[in-house]
């Protein structure tokens, strides 16, 4: 039996079957399953193909693994009120050196690594969602994890976050994570990065805002004009994984204008411009599940639908991206470690679904409010409070 398409949304206005009465009008809200089915409806209307097989096309395109058997010792998850579970997704990007475009290190040799990891938290009463990215070069003490072959990969300690995908791939990488952190994962999700390019360009660009003198690192062939304008393609690739010349070339400086780019980019994907051109969104749908590897539990349009309506009536200004707490490491000036008081904190915070305080989620990036990007969802626009914010927009490559 095929899937089943994927269900519209519900009307804004309804009655009420005790009463007879009509229910007052709610906010009007585009949800992914809304615009999943009204644009491969659309294009199937232009193009004359079934709306079935655009589906099951979209559909083919996933990378489907269930990485659950190469998982061990795993914490329990939580008790927490709500009127559902809260969600934990991994999200890991993959740098594989074989993808067009994606190797700016110009290293040798095949193989992946990972570049960023970010954990996406939806509150249990969806209201509130976090993005809590973990820097690659955070020197950590690495578990042992199995293969996908069942062998076991030793552990070791005072390693870099990243060595673990390199070494076992995104099972090795969450193993780490749960290890480390007490948090359990319910999804994991890897995204190429040239699919990511393409995405990029399937909704028109992304904008973002460029301080002077722009980010010229001819070592590496970069070359992005200051000011405020939509980056697209290799420049947008290039834009998010510079880290050579920018600021002081650190990777939480990158992680920042990461954490800013996909914060504009989720404020363009929602958007009427890209939500009102059907073919827009099929292109962007396309580009995005040719990129993807995930679980079963998320593993097509209908589940991938499902997770996106979760977050319904979380506006963007209550999607916060931070870093976790960190400082140098004194072994080593060009790497990390976790600063352990407060990284545990935000850790238990979010297993135990609890709002992050405001110490913790200090100097946070909202889609709502994107550094340097005015006001995108209509809001005040932010404003770094402090010098150490405006030094850090600085660092990252970003107006303040």
């Amino acid at each position: 039996m095929p899937e089943a398409e994927p269900q519209a949304a519900l009307p804004d206005s309804a009655t009420d079957k005790n009463t007879g009465r009509r229910r007052a009008r709610t906010r009007k809200s585009h949800t992914v399953a809304k615009v999943m089915l009204s644009s491969i409806l659309v294009l199937g209307m232009v193009s004359g193909l079934s709306m079935v097989f655009i589906y099951r096309h979209l559909n083919g395109n996933l990378t489907v693994v269930d990485l659950a058997p190469q998982l061990s010792h795993r914490p329990a998850k939580k008790v927490v009120s709500g009127p559902k579970e809260p969600l934990n997704v991994l999200v890991m990007g993959s740098d594989s050196r074989d993808c067009a475009g994606c190797n700016i290190d110009n290293l040798t040799g095949g193989g992946q690594r990972s570049d960023t990891t970010i954990l996406l938290h939806l509150s249990a009463d969806r209201k509130r969602a976090y993005g809590i990215s973990i820097p690659r070069d955070s020197m950590v003490n690495r578990p042992d994890c199995k293969a996908a072959d069942g062998s076991t990969i030793p552990g070791a300690d005072y390693q870099m976050w990243n060595a673990a995908f390199s070494l076992g791939g995104p099972a090795c990488t969450m193993q780490q994570f749960e290890q480390l952190t007490g948090v359990r994962l319910d999804h994991y999700i890897v995204v190429n990065f040239e699919g990511f390019k393409n995405m990029v360009d399937a909704i028109g660009g992304v904008e973002v805002c460029i301080p002077e003198p722009g980010i010229v690192d001819p070592a590496h062939g970069i070359n992005i004009a200051p000011g405020t304008r939509k980056i697209r393609g290799q420049e947008a690739l290039n834009y998010v994984r510079e880290r050579y010349v920018v600021g002081n070339g650190s990777d939480i400086g990158r992680i920042k204008r990461q954490q800013a780019f996909i914060a504009s980019m989720a404020h363009a994907v929602v958007s009427s411009n890209t939500l009102a051109n059907p073919i827009r969104v099929l292109d962007f749908l396309g580009a995005a599940t040719k990129s993807l590897q995930l679980d079963p539990d998320i593993g097509s349009l209908n589940k991938i639908a499902s997770l996106g309506y979760e977050f319904r009536n979380i506006g963007l200004d209550k999607i916060q991206f931070i870093t976790i707490p960190n400082m140098t490491d004194p072994s080593d000036a060009n790497r990390i470690v976790w600063d352990q008081a407060a990284a545990k904190a935000v850790w238990d915070k979010i297993a135990a679904d609890e709002p992050l305080t405001r110490r913790l989620s200090d100097g946070s990036i909202s889609p709502g409010n994107v550094p340097g990007s005015g006001s995108p969802s209509g809001g005040p626009s932010q404003s770094p409070s402090s010098e150490a914010d405006q030094q850090a927009l600085q660092d990252a490559g970003l107006c303040s």
